[in-house]
């Protein structure tokens, strides 16, 4: 009778703790980059392509945290799935360097714990997010860049390849179009770097950056990407933060982590930071956007662009896909 007694308890616990994490709302927001997105110049087939790359991103992610998915496995899973597709600045459709050649970057965040990986100037290593990750969890270090990166990424098994698996017909058109310009920037190019930030059900926040970074960047040019506090960070307390534009200015401006602070030291709520932070990046001549996600599944997409491919979905079912500054 004991025995019995005791396995009816137990259930009984099960059954509380199984409901509580059900309760726990859960949601996703993604960003595949912003800058002058013109809705009359881009055909409406383009239009589409973007929308249904993001759709699928944002199903594989719901999916995944439905079934009780880790926010930093769903980060990295869901970047996958814009990493892949030539449509954004961030693996397969990764930009040119000057010297014609590409070089990655990706770092991401966990909230829970504030540990943190990053990659930099990597060029064979097909998902860039994915060895942030082993960075993170499986090295004493938070930055590793250059064939050093690569080096650790083969060692952990990850799926290698040669540089010109990256080579796009657009993005090399773009680097012949701003050198024939003599030019060392040009937004419509550099556009598509692609994040993701998490709330799973366990109330833990995730978050991460890929990106090609800058259409003709020379001499080993680094971004704010894969800076953890300038295109990437995450914080239980507050949120989870990723960034896209002008890296130059988001280092300058610590942009993720401020966002953070914002919250924390301010009180300001995660949508009012993000737009206060968009602001001062404008007050300085810096352009992009940002996307970031609270505790409590509340979400921010700003920008100062013309337009930012973004959206997100929520385990109450809303969910918003937009490219333009509607």
């Amino acid at each position: 009778m004991k025995t019995i007694t005791i396995k009816i308890l137990l259930a009984c616990i099960a059954t509380i703790i199984f409901s509580n994490l059900k309760a726990q709302e859960y949601a996703l927001v993604i960003h595949g980059g912003a800058g002058v997105i013109m809705e009359d110049l881009m055909p409406e087939n383009i239009q589409e392509e973007y929308k249904i790359k993001l759709d699928e991103a944002l199903m594989l992610g719901d999916s995944l945290l439905k079934a009780g998915g880790k926010c930093t496995e769903v980060v990295a899973r869901v970047i996958n799935v814009m990493e892949d597709s030539p449509l954004f600045n961030a693996g397969k459709g990764a930009v040119f360097t000057n010297k014609g050649k590409n070089e990655l970057d990706a770092s991401i965040m966990e909230g829970a714990t504030l540990n943190a990986g990053a990659i930099a100037g990597v060029t064979d290593i097909k998902n860039p997010i994915c060895a942030a990750r082993e960075v993170m969890e499986n090295s004493e270090h938070v930055f590793l860049s250059g064939k050093g990166a690569s080096e650790f990424a083969r060692m952990q098994g990850l799926q290698m390849v040669p540089n010109k698996y990256f080579h796009t017909k657009r993005r090399h058109e773009s680097l012949k179009r701003l050198k024939k310009r003599e030019r060392e920037r040009e937004n419509k190019d550099n556009m598509g770097t692609v994040g993701c930030a998490v709330l799973d059900m366990y109330g833990n926040v995730c978050a991460g950056t890929s990106t090609g970074g800058m259409t003709n960047k020379k001499f080993g040019r680094i971004g704010d990407s894969p800076v953890i506090g300038a295109g990437t960070y995450a914080n239980n307390k507050t949120c989870a933060v990723s960034c896209t534009g002008h890296g130059e200015y988001y280092i300058r401006l610590g942009f993720a982590r401020d966002i953070s602070a914002l919250m924390e030291y301010k009180g300001l709520l995660v949508e009012e930071a993000c737009r206060e932070e968009i602001t001062k990046l404008a007050n300085m001549g810096g352009t992009g956007g940002v996307i970031a996600i609270d505790a409590k599944a509340n979400i921010a997409m700003e920008f100062n662009t013309s337009g930012m491919f973004r959206g997100y979905i929520k385990s109450t079912g809303e969910k918003e896909i937009a490219i333009f500054a509607d």
